[in-house]
């Protein structure tokens, strides 16, 4: 603790003087740019196998919205619906430098407690600033270490992020906010075990982590004590989840509501694994200097120690995928798919794709070598290095993730994707245009999220 103050006390008095009418300029259009990618995610989703089976389990009823569903739901489980859809394709925004996914968490717990509560769009706003800044500056505080025990960043982290974002939409006080996050801490989880195979879980992860930090605020609204050293504390979360207390607190806290991290998240131009998206690039150049898969001896690419258990092995398994899911986190799959179809969008990863055998043997003859001067997690970097059966060697290199704070993508580039997500998901060109139109104005109205339903 810092002068008595513990380390949710001073994030939760910071976050209580954010203003959604002080907020810079470019703050308010990341928000509104978040709330596109998320709506346009969640449409795109809508029907396929997870998602159907998530509403299957779901009891219908209440006021709440499940964006693109015709049924209403309490608001606990519009958030968990919501939140899956986002991230159910690995297209939802991440941050260079976690890695996170803020806003698949942070928006669908954010609406849901403003439709739940009546909140206007000023609420939002200054919930949805608070959550993704706070998911963002939680990544940093002991870089890789959550993965590296083998849990979901997203899902831990963004529990308390999701807390504190509801807790500021729903107007609590300081009290009730340190307490949300408390409780967070208890409800936060999500192993990453869904490496193995391919399941489901992480999508959910977003989901569930909403609705659990909502849950979280509307206990600590109603006077359930949390712990106020949840996060530093010797049994807290870091220790639970990073096998560490050790970290770097001040860099959740110092500059919070001046300094603004949300502003170099990434929106992903591919449908895949963040640290996946150079790797791509690379491929996709290498392809347009006219290389064919069949023109292939062997590839090598560089790549992070952290993150070879999660994308490059065991290799055996990253060559040959379980399932589309599972090719999503798999390096020489991704690579293998871009040179094959020439990009890695929604229909890049299909059963169809997972058992193409031109795909598979290009990525049968990826390889990798770990670069001790990978720059990861502060930057997300991809390189391939390609010798054909005529002996000349190609290569390609990226330093940064595109559509992040080195090279972004512009409103329109984000409004294409929303558009394309739309139209995957079933909604036509004017319906999804009314949604896009009605954006500038919609956190300086009541929250009306009726037109985003079925």
């Amino acid at each position: 603790m810092t002068g008595g103050q513990s380390v949710a006390e001073i994030l939760s008095e910071k976050a209580l003087r954010l203003r959604p009418e002080a907020l810079p300029a470019v703050v308010r259009a990341r928000a509104e740019q978040l709330l596109i990618d998320v709506v346009g995610l969640c449409v795109a989703a809508r029907g396929t196998d997870y998602m159907q089976a998530l509403v299957a389990a779901a009891d219908p009823g209440g006021g709440c919205t499940a964006i693109g569903h015709a049924e209403a739901y309490d608001a606990g489980t519009a958030a968990l619906i919501n939140g899956t859809a986002a991230h159910g394709e690995d297209f939802d925004d991440t941050f260079e430098g976690g890695p996170v996914h803020s806003s698949a968490v942070v928006i669908p717990a954010v609406l849901a407690a403003c439709e739940r509560f009546g909140r206007d769009g000023r609420a939002a706003l200054a919930g949805i600033v608070a959550g993704v800044e706070a998911t963002c500056r939680l990544s940093m505080v002991v870089p890789k270490a959550i993965h590296k025990a083998g849990f979901h960043p997203t899902s831990v982290l963004g529990t308390i992020g999701a807390a504190l974002a509801a807790a500021k939409a729903m107007g609590l006080d300081r009290r009730q906010t340190v307490d949300a996050l408390g409780i967070a801490g208890s409800m936060a989880g999500g192993i990453i075990e869904y490496l193995a195979e391919g399941a489901w879980t992480k999508r959910m992860h977003p989901g569930w982590a909403a609705q659990a930090g909502l849950a979280a605020a509307r206990l600590g609204k109603s006077g359930f004590l949390g712990p106020r050293t949840v996060l530093e504390g010797s049994h807290g979360l870091f220790h639970g989840f990073a096998r560490s207390v050790e970290g770097d607190y001040g860099v959740l806290t110092e500059g919070f509501g001046e300094k603004w991290f949300m502003d170099a998240i990434t929106f992903k131009p591919y449908a895949t694994g963040t640290m996946n998206q150079p790797y791509v690039d690379c491929a996709l150049r290498l392809r347009s200097r006219g290389v064919r898969a069949e023109d292939v001896k062997d590839i090598l690419c560089e790549t992070a120690e952290g993150y070879v258990h999660r994308l490059w092995e065991p290799l055996a398994s990253k060559h040959r995928p379980a399932n589309a899911y599972a090719a999503k986190f798999s390096t020489p799959f991704n690579i293998a798919v871009a040179f094959v179809t020439g990009g890695a969008g929604l229909s890049a990863f299909t059963e169809a794709t997972a058992k193409d055998e031109r795909i598979l043997a290009l990525a049968s003859k990826v390889q990798y070598v770990v670069d001790p001067k990978n720059p990861y997690p502060k930057a997300f970097t991809g390189h391939i290095r390609v010798t054909l059966k005529d002996g000349r060697v190609l290569e390609e290199r990226q330093p940064h993730i595109r559509g992040g704070a080195h090279e972004p993508l512009t409103r329109a580039e984000i409004e294409a994707k929303f558009r394309g997500n739309c139209g995957h998901g079933g909604w036509p060109k004017e319906r999804a245009q009314r949604f896009l139109d009605g954006v500038p104005a919609f956190f300086d109205n009541p929250i009306d999220l009726s037109f985003v339903r079925g």
